[in-house]
C-alpha cells in the first residue's frame, strides 16, 4: 500500500526536471541574403566543398586560358575539341554528372535549340556539343567569363527582338562558315519548372543551318538523389540572384545530374515560317523537360509530323 501511494503522488506524476535551463538560440541571420547564406550556419564540409571548387575551376580556367588561344591560332578545328574537353573538365570539377540521352546531328552547321534555366545549361552543353553560343551582351562584360566567352567563339546578341534582327546576320554568317550554335529561343531564363514560350524572332536564322535539333536540359539528381520541385530554384539562375551567390549555394552540396536529351533533328525548309518551327521545337523540348522533372527516362522525340523530321 505505502508503494502504491507513493506512485500515485503528484511528484511522481510530474516529468523529470530538464537539464537544459536555456532555450536553443537559433542564428539571426538572413538566409535569403548573400551574407546570410555565406556566413550563416552551414556545415563545415560545405564550405570546404565550395572553396575547394572554386579554387580548382579558377586555376583550370586560367591555365585553359592560353592553351585555347593558341588552338584558335592554328588552323584545323582543335579549338572546338579542346572547348569541348574544358566544358567537360568544368563539369567534373562541379560535381556535376551529365547523362545523354540521343545522338547530336551528324556534319556542321547544325542550330541547338535549348531550353534555358541557368548558366550551368552552358558547362553541360559544351561539354558534349561541339557548338559554340549565342549569348547575351551583357556576358561579354563579365570579368573572366566574358575571356572564356570570347575565346569560344561566342556570338553576342542584345535578346532583344528588334536588335536580335539586326544582329542575325552574324549568326547567319557563322552558320555559312560550317559553325554549328547553341540558341537559347526563350530569350531569359526560367525557375527551372517549366519551359518558357520560344521566342520565333530567335529562329530567324535557321533558314542558314543545315538541320535545327531541339534540345532539353534538366538538372534531376542532387546529392545522389531524385531533384524534387523544392531542388528546381538551386539550379535555376533567375530573378536578381547574382551570379556570386547562386555559384555559392550550388558549390556548397554534393554530386548532381543533368540530363541532355538529343531529340531528332528537323529540316528547317519544310516548315513555312518561323513561328511554326519554334513551336515544333517548343512541343518536343517541353514535353521531354515534363517527363524528365517527373523523373520518369526521356527518350528523344520528334514533333507532330514525321515527313518534317531528318533522319540522323
Amino acid at each position: 500500500m505505502e508503494a502504491a501511494t507513493r506512485l500515485t503522488t503528484p511528484e511522481a506524476l510530474r516529468p523529470p526536471r530538464r537539464r537544459r535551463r536555456k532555450a536553443i538560440s537559433f542564428s539571426s541571420s538572413d538566409p535569403e541574403t548573400l551574407w546570410g547564406d555565406v556566413l550563416g550556419f552551414r556545415p563545415l564540409g560545405g564550405r570546404v566543398r565550395a572553396v575547394r571548387r572554386l579554387v580548382t575551376i579558377v586555376l583550370w580556367t586560367l591555365l585553359a586560358i592560353p592553351v585555347q588561344a593558341a588552338l584558335l591560332a592554328l588552323p584545323g578545328r582543335l579549338h572546338v575539341g579542346f572547348g569541348r574537353f574544358y566544358f567537360r573538365t568544368l563539369a567534373f570539377l562541379l560535381g556535376l554528372r551529365i547523362q545523354l540521352v540521343g545522338q547530336p546531328a551528324p556534319g556542321r552547321s547544325v542550330l541547338f535549340v535549348s531550353n534555358h534555366s541557368s548558366w550551368l545549361d552552358v558547362v553541360v552543353l559544351g561539354a558534349v556539343l561541339d557548338a559554340c553560343f549565342v549569348a547575351k551582351r551583357e556576358v561579354g562584360e563579365w570579368p573572366l567569363i566574358r575571356v572564356v566567352a570570347r575565346l569560344g567563339r561566342t556570338v553576342f546578341v542584345s535578346r532583344t527582338r528588334t536588335g536580335t534582327k539586326g544582329e542575325a546576320g552574324a549568326i547567319r554568317e557563322r552558320l555559312g562558315q560550317g559553325d554549328s550554335l547553341v540558341l537559347f529561343p526563350e530569350g531569359t531564363t526560367s525557375d527551372g519548372g517549366r519551359v518558357l514560350p520560344f521566342r520565333s524572332a530567335f529562329l530567324s536564322v535557321a533558314d542558314h543551318a543545315r538541320v535545327v535539333q531541339p534540345v532539353s536540359v534538366v538538372f534531376d539528381r542532387l546529392g545522389g538523389l531524385p531533384a524534387c520541385r523544392r531542388d528546381r530554384p538551386l539550379f535555376a539562375w533567375y530573378g536578381d540572384t547574382d551570379i556570386v551567390t547562386h555559384f555559392w549555394r550550388l558549390a556548397r552540396r554534393a554530386k548532381s545530374r543533368a540530363t541532355v536529351v538529343l531529340h531528332a533533328p528537323l529540316d528547317p525548309a519544310a516548315y513555312p515560317d518561323r513561328k511554326t518551327l519554334a513551336a515544333a521545337c517548343a512541343e518536343v523540348v517541353t514535353e521531354s523537360c515534363a517527363t524528365l522533372r517527373q523523373n520518369r527516362p526521356a527518350e528523344p522525340l520528334a514533333p507532330t509530323g514525321a515527313t518534317r523530321v531528318v533522319a540522323a
